[in-house]
C-alpha cells in the first residue's frame, strides 16, 4: 500500500512540475517583432523588437545559425552570437547580413539575459538575381539530366561477363597446370 501511495505522489509531482519547466522563461510574442529589409543573399534584415519585449537596458544575446557564414555586426561565421543592449524601453533592432552565397534557412534566436524573454524565428535566404541558383530557380521547372543513357540491365550483363571471363581464366590456368604436372 505504501508503494502505491508513493507512486501516486511521484506521478502527481511529475505532472505538476512539467508545465513549470516549459513556462520557466518568458517569450516575446510574434506581434512584438517586425522583420524589415531583405532576405536576399547578401542583403540585410532587421528584426525590430517593440518596446517591452525585454527589460530596459538589458543585454540581449542574438544568435544566428545557418548553412553559411552570417555577418552579425562585423563577425562572419556559421553560428554567430552577439550581445546587444536594449533601449530604456526594452526595444532592440539587430541587423543581420546574410552571406552573398546564402541559401536555405537561418535560425535567429534572441534571449534577454536578465528577463529570460526569448524569441526564435527562421529566415529563408533567397538567391540574389544573376546567381546560378537564381537562374536555376527561374528555369523551366525541370531537373537537369545528370544520369547515364546506359540501362542498368546492360551494366549487370557487362559486369556478369567480366566475372564469367575471370572465372574462365582461373579454370584454364588450373587445367593447364594439372596437365603440365602429369
Amino acid at each position: 500500500m505504501k508503494k502505491l501511495i508513493a507512486a501516486v505522489v511521484l506521478a502527481g509531482a511529475a505532472l505538476l512540475a512539467t508545465p513549470a519547466a516549459a513556462n520557466a522563461a518568458g517569450y516575446v510574442p510574434s506581434t512584438s517583432v517586425t522583420v524589415t529589409g531583405s532576405t536576399v543573399a547578401g542583403g540585410t534584415t532587421v528584426l525590430n523588437f517593440a518596446p517591452g519585449s525585454f527589460n530596459g537596458n538589458e543585454t540581449v544575446n542574438i544568435s544566428v545559425t545557418g548553412a553559411g557564414a552570417v555577418t552579425l555586426g562585423a563577425l562572419p561565421t556559421t553560428t554567430v552570437t552577439k550581445a546587444y543592449t536594449a533601449s530604456a524601453t526594452g526595444a532592440v533592432a539587430p541587423r543581420i547580413t546574410l552571406p552573398v552565397g546564402a541559401s536555405g534557412s537561418y535560425t535567429v534566436t534572441a534571449a534577454g539575459v536578465t528577463s529570460g524573454n526569448s524569441y526564435q524565428t527562421a529566415l529563408t535566404a533567397v538567391p540574389a538575381a544573376g546567381t546560378a541558383a537564381a537562374r536555376a530557380a527561374a528555369g523551366t521547372g525541370t531537373l537537369a539530366f545528370t544520369g547515364s543513357t546506359v540501362s542498368m540491365l546492360a551494366l549487370w550483363v557487362a559486369g556478369g561477363a567480366v566475372v564469367l571471363g575471370g572465372g574462365l581464366l582461373v579454370v584454364r590456368t588450373s587445367v593447364r597446370r594439372q596437365r603440365e604436372t602429369v
